[in-house]
């Protein structure tokens, strides 16, 4: 019997978008870091292998990781190429890639069959242009790959990111062991988020390397602050990023806004305040608009130093909204999953991109919250969510497609007293191995 007295503790993990960049930096100083409160998942192992492959080295210490790093040169093969295996990690792909490029030798890109099903072609045609050279496996523009490079000489480099805003992470991060000063353009279209690619910056920063992000204004490129910054526009910002060396030293890694979502959502809609702490409340991660989408949904939230609670509304239930999530596209299921609980639609807008996912998370979105008795239109870059009549007890069978976030925003709909079922609730592991632990603190 769940109960519905007193309030739910919860200590948030650390940050998988930060974890994964201070690893990576680490890995390129020259030097000893020691980490603190990185993620130990399995796409922070897929990271860090890569970054084995590439010659750093690393040791648990306690929580702690110390990281011996290759002074900037990624080492890859001479005859054989070394193994950059990413299993299903499209962020270790997406960085590693670019972060592998600023080396030397050969590399080869490879991971699961839905690796091989996410395209890379725009990285690797803007890497291209610096001299990498390609050999494609597979299909043209997907994995796996085989990357010959002797480093990025640096001068003007443009990227499309359309597809993912990682692109330029991965470029941002390589472009420090640039042999000159590297100026990355953006190409294509799509106007981009900008939250990733501040944490990409702020990683920068927070290891002594020097740039400039710079705006279009009155036809002329003017330096701009760059935490003021909130978009990526093709054509209007550049980023220029001087050759240097990442500073070894002591670092540590805030809590994770994406995996702190569910417990955030289950005190807007369960019988109890849910309270989560170890998060910044200034923090960068675009995944912070969790709080406002539920506030703006009716939730009650309060702060006391590094710790939010979330409560129900004074009126029982949440209300539907319209919102754009491009800047936050992770939360997407957890607040469709919240949506179902609320009187009216909700609209979400803005996330075409995640159809190339772990999974489509648009329809697989769609299919747990229809199985839990909610409809659901899939929209090309979005959802639109009816809320009904939540079944109150029997079996909610999901289908993760293997997808972390696909377990994880379904265990919401436990808190309506359903078995929530799924066919791989191993899955979490990608990112937040001891979910299910903390989660039966919020069903006990």
């Amino acid at each position: 019997m769940m109960q519905t007295t007193g309030t739910v503790h919860i200590q948030a993990p650390a940050s998988k978008s930060m974890s994964h960049r201070a690893v990576i930096a680490a890995s390129l100083a020259d030097g000893r870091s020691l980490l603190h409160n990185v993620l130990d998942s399995d796409d922070l192992t897929r990271t860090m292998d890569c970054l084995k492959a590439c010659g750093a080295s690393f040791e648990f210490k306690g929580r702690d990781l110390e990281v011996v790093g290759v002074a900037g040169r990624p080492r890859g093969g001479s005859d054989e190429p070394a193994d950059l295996y990413m299993h299903e990690s499209g962020t270790t792909c997406r960085l590693m890639t670019g972060v592998a490029a600023a080396g030397q030798g050969l590399f080869r890109v490879r991971g699961v069959q839905r690796m091989h099903e996410r395209p890379i072609g725009a990285l690797a045609k803007a890497l291209a242009s610096q001299g990498v050279d390609f050999t494609w496996e597979g299909q043209e523009g997907y994995p796996p790959l085989v990357m010959r490079t002797e480093g990025l000489p640096g001068g003007e480099i443009t990227v499309d990111v359309g597809e993912s805003s990682q692109y330029l992470s991965g470029l941002l991060l390589a472009a420090v062991c640039a042999g000159s000063e590297t100026v990355i353009n953006i190409g294509g279209t799509k106007v981009v988020s900008w939250p990733y690619v501040a944490l990409t910056l702020q990683t920068l920063e927070d290891f002594g390397i020097s740039f400039a992000v710079e705006c279009q204004e009155a036809g002329r490129w003017v330096e701009t602050a760059w935490r003021a910054v909130t978009t990526v526009a093709p054509g209007q910002i550049r980023f220029r990023v001087s050759p240097g060396a990442y500073a070894a030293g002591d670092r540590r890694v805030e809590g994770d806004w994406s995996n702190a979502s569910y417990f955030l959502a289950a005190g807007a809609v369960g019988p109890r305040p849910v309270v989560v702490s170890g998060l910044r409340r200034d923090s960068l991660q675009g995944d912070r608009a969790m709080l406002s989408i539920l506030e703006r949904m009716g939730a009650r939230i309060t702060w006391q130093d590094d710790a939010v609670t979330v409560a129900p509304p004074e009126s029982g239930r949440l209300v539907g909204l319209e919102v754009d999530m491009a800047s936050c596209p992770d939360i997407v299921p957890t607040v469709a999953a919240a949506a179902a609980f609320a009187d009216g639609p909700t609209l979400i807008s803005g996330v075409a991109h995640l159809r190339i996912k772990e999974c489509d998370r648009l329809d697989g979105t769609a299919g747990t919250l229809r199985k839990a008795g909610t409809t659901v239109e899939v929209l090309d870059d979005g959802l639109k969510i009816i809320p009904g009549a939540l079944a109150q007890e029997g079996d909610l069978p999901v289908t993760t497609f293997g997808d972390h976030r696909m377990a994880m925003s379904s265990a919401l709909f436990a808190l309506a007293g359903m078995s929530v079922n799924c066919d791989d609730a191993g899955c979490v592991c990608k990112s937040f191995p001891t979910f299910w632990d903390e989660w039966n603190k919020v069903v006990s």
